[in-house]
């Protein structure tokens, strides 16, 4: 077995993997044996079928299958063994590779090209290097909003005596009316209908319920209020989709009860439920609690900004880097058949940035010795799965049920690729926080959201 490496320019090479008998022929002989002893093949019993059969039937495809598996063990072999740093996957040579024959060979030699990764040198120093930091101001306006959102989480419907508004539940009787405005014999009767004013498609019907009392019966259409949306007026009448169609007919609703959504009260119930019982015991702990929680995430969205900064900064320090192109580009279309040489070279530019940035993370992370744990992944995905509880409004999650999605979601290998590449992101955030000069600057939430509507720097508030 012989492989070379033929350097083209500073990216791209040629590496040729030369195969003689003595590399396969005992591992084919082998794979064929086994064939042997398992087939099952009329006319002979178990082991018993002549290697000959055995070696027609299957040996070329045994033949190509342990060939490609010597060359790929080797190429690659080669590639780590000479720490060369590939861009996407070795391709067949178009030129220099010659027809293969397995029926007639029993040497060859296969040519692979191969894209290489240009050099990056990535030097970050507190003295050359300043970069700005924005941390976002919790004032009093945020926290009260903020407050206020946890009343609405925590909040309760509630009956009333008073008029219907637009976001009100509405109980009720409803029946079905004939073409004369009489009850319909053997129409449809729902006696605990359900109805909410806000979720009506038509504004003449709406109107009809804004500001009725309970007592009052109500002429509607469901299918005029409902714009003949199959799904809401199959649960709305109770009826199956498939007659939704015929259901054209007016309805009287009675209403027997009025429910408004009420927020809660700003009181030790709300703390409880907001934080775990007894964790907070007053107004003042729970501002003082919300705005802790508030600071807390708004570091995550300065360390997204700050790596956003970074990304332009670094590339902008580095200057343009030499890539493979025409074999980047060849590889991008053979990797998926949907691309076409057109939407590649649309798409190149941002390829292009794509991939320096993945070079200039590897290169930082390299240099500051940057390793996943098993605690780290641990760690993340608990992160990750408070977050999504945080998305459905809630944050006292109890421990045991986060370790157990966290358990859950550790046990599939994509979401466990997902999470380590947050964390090296994660690290790699704070070392270069360290290793470069913050110039902090704190601005108001609605000022660090602009740094994104406009894609430009801003002065923070002066007080």
């Amino acid at each position: 077995m012989k492989v070379s490496e033929q350097k083209i320019d500073e990216v791209n090479s040629i590496i040729r993997v030369q195969v003689e008998k003595d590399d396969y022929q005992t591992q084919v002989d082998k794979s064929l044996q086994n064939f042997r002893q398992k087939a099952n093949i009329p006319g002979f019993r178990p082991g018993k079928v002549p290697a000959g059969l055995i070696k027609k039937m299957y040996g070329k495809s045994v033949l190509v299958e342990e060939i490609n598996k010597v060359v790929s063990d080797n190429l690659f072999g080669y590639i780590r063994e000479n720490k060369l740093g590939i861009l996407g996957e070795p391709l067949p040579d178009e030129i220099e590779q010659q027809e293969i024959d397995f029926d007639t060979q029993e040497d060859f030699e296969f040519v692979f090209d191969i894209g290489l990764a240009p050099e990056i040198s990535v030097a970050l120093s507190k003295k050359d290097d300043e970069i700005e930091y924005y941390t976002i101001k919790v004032d009093n306006e945020l926290l009260d909003k903020q407050i206020k959102s946890y009343a609405g989480r925590y909040g309760s419907h509630q009956s009333v005596d008073d008029q219907v508004s637009e976001a009100d539940l509405v109980k009720g009787v409803l029946t079905e009316l004939d073409a004369d405005g009489k009850i319909q014999e053997g129409g449809i009767v729902v006696e605990d209908a359900v109805l909410m004013p806000a979720y009506m498609k038509d504004e003449e019907e709406k109107n009809k319920f804004i500001g009725a009392e309970k007592g009052n019966t109500i002429i509607m259409n469901p299918h005029k209020a409902y714009n003949g949306h199959e799904a809401e007026l199959s649960s709305f009448l109770h009826i199956p989709k498939e007659n939704v169609k015929d259901a054209t007919s007016d309805f009287s609703f009675e209403i027997t009860d009025i429910t408004r959504y009420k927020e809660a009260e700003v009181n030790q119930e709300l703390f409880d439920k907001a934080f775990g019982e007894g964790v907070v015991k007053s107004e003042d702990e729970f501002r003082a609690k919300v705005k802790e929680d508030l600071e807390h995430q708004f570091v995550d969205d300065s360390d997204y900004k700050f790596m956003l900064d970074i990304h332009r900064y670094i590339v902008g320090k580095i200057g343009p880097l030499n890539f493979p192109d025409a074999f980047i580009k060849r590889w991008v279309l053979a990797s998926n058949e949907k691309n076409t040489p057109e939407n590649i070279e649309k798409d190149y530019p941002r390829t292009i940035e794509g991939l320096t940035w993945q070079l200039i993370k590897e290169k930082l992370a390299g240099d500051y010795e940057i390793k996943v744990e098993e605690s780290d992944l641990t760690r993340m995905a608990k992160k990750v799965t408070g977050a999504q509880f945080a998305n459905y409004g809630i944050t006292n999650v109890p421990v045991d049920m986060l370790e157990n999605y966290a358990k859950e979601m550790l046990g599939k290998k994509d979401k466990v690729q997902d999470l380590a590449n947050r964390v090296i992101e994660e690290k790699l955030t704070q070392e270069i926080k360290k290793n470069v000069t913050l110039n902090e600057k704190e601005v108001t939430l609605n000022q660090f959201n602009q740094l994104f509507a406009e894609n430009k720097d801003i002065q923070p508030d002066e007080e």
